[in-house]
């Protein structure tokens, strides 16, 4: 049967690059961007909201089955494809992968991703300044967030202890996006965070999928 896997959503996305990443992990070979059969498809658009019906990204197209949220997709490209397991055996340890998985894409996201990367990214002060005072308000959350992060490294080389996982390539993409930020190096600083970004960006999966412009 033809393995034909479509990531739907814009490449700059962290979740989609998240799903891109697994991919990369396994070596699931896949297409992406917002052009499934060649028609380009608009934001909320109605075939947009027949894949999610949040109009959000990123959803899965893999032959004719059609699946939305991150967590969700990976488990799955996990479970269907052969290659490296992003996912442990063990009830409670597998358990432990999706509650982080769970904090990242929903509490380490928003402190990050919704509250202080796209206030640079899409700047809403006059004449499509960085709001300053909105950046100094996010600060003590996105601080709390990576020093939680940090805790939950400790000496591990992965975020869930020995070996990469879903929760993994949910989290390179935040972390990346901001120690790119103008603050960024002064907030994820020189200790172990920054060495975990640095492992997670020399992968061959994090060279491929973290340098698309």
């Amino acid at each position: 049967m033809k393995q034909d896997v479509y990531i739907f959503g814009p490449a700059f996305s962290s979740f989609v690059r998240s799903v891109m990443l697994c991919c990369e992990e396994k070596g699931i070979a896949y297409r992406h961007g917002m052009s499934p059969k060649c028609q380009n498809i608009r934001f909320k658009s109605p075939e947009h909201l027949a894949m999610h019906p949040y109009g959000k990204v990123p959803a899965l197209l893999h032959n004719d089955k059609v699946l939305f949220e991150t967590s969700t997709i990976c488990r799955y490209l996990d479970a269907c494809f052969e290659g490296p397991a992003l996912q442990p055996n063990g009830i409670l340890e597998r358990a432990q992968v999706d509650e982080r998985c769970a904090e990242i894409s929903i509490y380490i996201d928003q402190a990050l991703i919704r509250d202080l990367v796209l206030e640079f990214a899409f700047p809403k002060g006059p004449e499509g300044q960085v709001r300053e005072e909105r950046v100094e308000q996010t600060l003590p959350a996105a601080r709390s967030a990576l020093r939680r992060l940090t805790t939950l490294l400790d000496e591990h080389p992965f975020i869930c202890g020995q070996n990469y996982t879903i929760a993994d390539a949910l989290l390179t993409p935040i972390l990346d996006y901001v120690e790119r930020l103008p603050i960024g190096k002064e907030l994820v600083g020189t200790g172990r965070l920054q060495g975990y970004l640095n492992e997670m960006r020399a992968r061959p999966s994090g060279l491929k999928v973290l340098n698309i412009s």
